[in-house]
Protein backbone atom coordinates (compact mmCIF):
# COMPACT_ATOMS: atom_id res chain seq x y z
CA UNK A 1 0.00 0.00 0.00
CA UNK A 2 1.43 3.39 -0.97
CA UNK A 3 2.24 5.99 1.67
CA UNK A 4 -0.52 8.32 0.43
CA UNK A 5 -3.08 5.54 0.39
CA UNK A 6 -1.99 4.36 3.82
CA UNK A 7 -2.32 7.88 5.21
CA UNK A 8 -5.78 8.27 3.70
CA UNK A 9 -6.84 4.91 5.10
CA UNK A 10 -5.60 5.79 8.58
CA UNK A 11 -7.42 9.12 8.45
CA UNK A 12 -10.70 7.47 7.39
CA UNK A 13 -10.37 4.77 10.03
CA UNK A 14 -9.68 7.20 12.88
CA UNK A 15 -12.28 9.80 11.92
CA UNK A 16 -15.45 8.32 13.47
CA UNK A 17 -15.80 8.81 17.23
CA UNK A 18 -16.98 5.72 19.08
CA UNK A 19 -19.07 5.53 22.25
CA UNK A 20 -18.41 3.51 25.40
CA UNK A 21 -20.27 0.47 24.09
CA UNK A 22 -17.94 0.04 21.12
CA UNK A 23 -14.86 0.94 23.15
CA UNK A 24 -15.72 -1.75 25.70
CA UNK A 25 -16.31 -4.24 22.89
CA UNK A 26 -12.90 -3.36 21.47
CA UNK A 27 -11.29 -3.95 24.88
CA UNK A 28 -12.84 -7.41 25.01
CA UNK A 29 -11.63 -8.06 21.47
CA UNK A 30 -8.04 -7.31 22.40
CA UNK A 31 -8.33 -9.42 25.57
CA UNK A 32 -9.52 -12.35 23.44
CA UNK A 33 -6.89 -11.80 20.76
CA UNK A 34 -9.50 -10.85 18.17
CA UNK A 35 -8.92 -8.14 15.56
CA UNK A 36 -12.17 -6.17 15.21
CA UNK A 37 -13.18 -3.97 12.29
CA UNK A 38 -11.84 -0.42 12.62
CA UNK A 39 -14.01 2.58 13.47
CA UNK A 40 -14.24 3.61 9.82
CA UNK A 41 -15.38 0.18 8.68
CA UNK A 42 -17.81 0.02 11.60
CA UNK A 43 -19.36 3.32 10.57
CA UNK A 44 -19.71 2.11 6.98
CA UNK A 45 -21.41 -1.09 8.20
CA UNK A 46 -23.99 0.99 10.07
CA UNK A 47 -24.68 3.11 6.98
CA UNK A 48 -24.93 0.09 4.66
CA UNK A 49 -27.23 -1.77 7.04
CA UNK A 50 -29.49 1.29 7.26
CA UNK A 51 -29.45 1.89 3.50
CA UNK A 52 -30.28 -1.75 2.78
CA UNK A 53 -33.37 -1.62 5.04
CA UNK A 54 -32.54 -5.21 5.90
CA UNK A 55 -34.84 -7.15 8.19
CA UNK A 56 -32.66 -10.25 8.36
CA UNK A 57 -28.86 -10.28 8.43
CA UNK A 58 -26.10 -12.86 8.82
CA UNK A 59 -22.62 -12.19 10.16
CA UNK A 60 -19.90 -14.78 9.52
CA UNK A 61 -17.27 -14.20 12.21
CA UNK A 62 -18.70 -12.63 15.37
CA UNK A 63 -15.50 -11.67 17.14
CA UNK A 64 -16.35 -9.80 20.33
CA UNK A 65 -19.33 -8.01 18.84
CA UNK A 66 -17.87 -4.78 17.44
CA UNK A 67 -19.14 -5.31 13.90
CA UNK A 68 -22.38 -6.82 15.17
CA UNK A 69 -23.18 -3.72 17.22
CA UNK A 70 -22.45 -1.54 14.19
CA UNK A 71 -24.74 -3.61 11.98
CA UNK A 72 -27.52 -3.67 14.58
CA UNK A 73 -27.40 0.10 14.87
CA UNK A 74 -28.17 0.39 11.18
CA UNK A 75 -30.91 -2.22 11.12
CA UNK A 76 -34.55 -1.44 11.81
CA UNK A 77 -36.08 -1.97 15.27
CA UNK A 78 -37.55 -5.36 14.34
CA UNK A 79 -34.65 -6.68 12.27
CA UNK A 80 -32.73 -9.76 13.43
CA UNK A 81 -28.98 -10.42 13.22
CA UNK A 82 -27.75 -14.02 13.07
CA UNK A 83 -24.06 -14.18 13.94
CA UNK A 84 -21.79 -17.23 13.74
CA UNK A 85 -18.49 -17.95 15.46
CA UNK A 86 -16.61 -21.11 16.36
CA UNK A 87 -15.43 -19.72 19.73
CA UNK A 88 -17.99 -19.66 22.55
CA UNK A 89 -15.99 -17.02 24.42
CA UNK A 90 -16.28 -14.71 21.43
CA UNK A 91 -20.04 -15.21 21.39
CA UNK A 92 -20.26 -14.55 25.13
CA UNK A 93 -18.36 -11.27 24.69
CA UNK A 94 -20.57 -10.33 21.73
CA UNK A 95 -23.74 -10.94 23.75
CA UNK A 96 -22.38 -8.59 26.42
CA UNK A 97 -21.77 -5.95 23.75
CA UNK A 98 -25.27 -6.38 22.30
CA UNK A 99 -26.79 -6.06 25.77
CA UNK A 100 -24.76 -2.92 26.54
CA UNK A 101 -25.91 -1.48 23.21
CA UNK A 102 -29.51 -1.89 24.37
CA UNK A 103 -30.37 -4.48 21.75
CA UNK A 104 -33.20 -6.80 22.87
CA UNK A 105 -32.27 -10.48 23.06
CA UNK A 106 -34.82 -11.36 20.36
CA UNK A 107 -32.95 -9.21 17.83
CA UNK A 108 -29.86 -11.40 17.84
CA UNK A 109 -29.24 -15.08 17.28
CA UNK A 110 -25.75 -16.27 18.19
CA UNK A 111 -24.70 -19.64 16.78
CA UNK A 112 -21.62 -21.53 17.94
CA UNK A 113 -19.90 -23.64 15.30
CA UNK A 114 -17.78 -23.62 12.19
CA UNK A 115 -19.39 -21.40 9.58
CA UNK A 116 -18.85 -24.01 6.87
CA UNK A 117 -21.01 -26.40 8.94
CA UNK A 118 -23.62 -23.87 10.10
CA UNK A 119 -24.29 -21.95 6.87
CA UNK A 120 -25.69 -24.93 4.89
CA UNK A 121 -28.37 -25.28 7.58
CA UNK A 122 -29.66 -21.72 7.09
CA UNK A 123 -32.63 -21.13 4.81
CA UNK A 124 -32.16 -20.31 1.13
CA UNK A 125 -33.08 -16.78 0.08
CA UNK A 126 -34.08 -15.73 3.60
CA UNK A 127 -31.63 -12.91 4.32
CA UNK A 128 -31.29 -9.29 3.21
CA UNK A 129 -27.65 -8.78 4.23
CA UNK A 130 -24.61 -11.01 4.75
CA UNK A 131 -21.35 -9.76 6.24
CA UNK A 132 -18.22 -11.92 5.97
CA UNK A 133 -15.29 -11.28 8.32
CA UNK A 134 -13.72 -14.63 9.11
CA UNK A 135 -10.83 -16.91 8.08
CA UNK A 136 -9.76 -15.81 4.61
CA UNK A 137 -8.88 -19.24 3.17
CA UNK A 138 -12.57 -20.13 3.46
CA UNK A 139 -13.91 -16.89 1.93
CA UNK A 140 -14.82 -18.49 -1.44
CA UNK A 141 -17.01 -21.08 0.28
CA UNK A 142 -18.59 -18.42 2.48
CA UNK A 143 -19.38 -16.27 -0.56
CA UNK A 144 -21.02 -19.24 -2.29
CA UNK A 145 -23.18 -19.82 0.79
CA UNK A 146 -23.94 -16.10 1.16
CA UNK A 147 -25.23 -15.91 -2.40
CA UNK A 148 -27.51 -18.84 -1.66
CA UNK A 149 -28.80 -17.22 1.52
CA UNK A 150 -29.47 -13.76 0.08
CA UNK A 151 -32.84 -12.61 -1.16
CA UNK A 152 -33.05 -10.98 -4.57
CA UNK A 153 -31.61 -7.49 -4.14
CA UNK A 154 -29.73 -8.54 -1.00
CA UNK A 155 -26.43 -7.00 0.06
CA UNK A 156 -23.16 -8.93 0.43
CA UNK A 157 -20.34 -7.24 2.36
CA UNK A 158 -16.88 -8.87 2.39
CA UNK A 159 -14.45 -7.31 4.85
CA UNK A 160 -10.90 -6.76 3.56
CA UNK A 161 -11.74 -8.51 0.29
CA UNK A 162 -8.50 -7.26 -1.29
CA UNK A 163 -6.33 -8.52 1.60
CA UNK A 164 -4.98 -5.09 2.59
CA UNK A 165 -4.57 -4.06 -1.06
CA UNK A 166 -2.19 -6.88 -1.91
CA UNK A 167 -4.58 -8.65 -4.27
CA UNK A 168 -5.06 -5.48 -6.33
CA UNK A 169 -1.32 -5.05 -6.88
CA UNK A 170 -0.58 -6.51 -10.36
CA UNK A 171 3.10 -6.98 -9.57
CA UNK A 172 2.26 -9.14 -6.58
CA UNK A 173 -0.66 -11.16 -7.94
CA UNK A 174 1.32 -14.20 -9.06
CA UNK A 175 3.35 -14.30 -5.85
CA UNK A 176 0.26 -13.98 -3.67
CA UNK A 177 -1.58 -16.59 -5.70
CA UNK A 178 0.76 -19.04 -4.03
CA UNK A 179 -0.32 -17.82 -0.61
CA UNK A 180 -3.59 -19.17 0.71
CA UNK A 181 -5.00 -15.86 1.97
CA UNK A 182 -4.52 -13.89 -1.23
CA UNK A 183 -5.48 -16.82 -3.42
CA UNK A 184 -8.73 -17.15 -1.50
CA UNK A 185 -9.38 -13.44 -1.83
CA UNK A 186 -8.87 -13.62 -5.59
CA UNK A 187 -11.19 -16.61 -5.85
CA UNK A 188 -13.75 -14.69 -3.80
CA UNK A 189 -13.58 -11.79 -6.24
CA UNK A 190 -14.03 -14.15 -9.20
CA UNK A 191 -17.05 -15.80 -7.58
CA UNK A 192 -18.71 -12.46 -6.92
CA UNK A 193 -18.03 -11.27 -10.47
CA UNK A 194 -19.54 -14.47 -11.82
CA UNK A 195 -22.87 -13.59 -10.26
CA UNK A 196 -23.11 -10.36 -12.31
CA UNK A 197 -23.34 -7.80 -9.53
CA UNK A 198 -24.90 -4.55 -10.68
CA UNK A 199 -23.45 -1.10 -10.07
CA UNK A 200 -25.11 -0.88 -6.64
CA UNK A 201 -23.46 -4.06 -5.47
CA UNK A 202 -26.79 -5.88 -5.24
CA UNK A 203 -27.80 -9.25 -6.63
Amino acid sequence: MSADKSTSWSYAEDLPAEDEVLLHARERSFELGVTPVGPGVGAVLTVLAAASKAQTAVEIGTGAGVSGVCILRGLGPHAVLTTIDVDVEHLKAAREAFQEAGSPANRTRTISGRARDVLPRLTDGAYDLVFIDADKPNYPGYVDQAIRLLKSGGLLIVNDALDKDRVANPAAVERFYREARASAALRTEHIVRAYDLDSDGEF
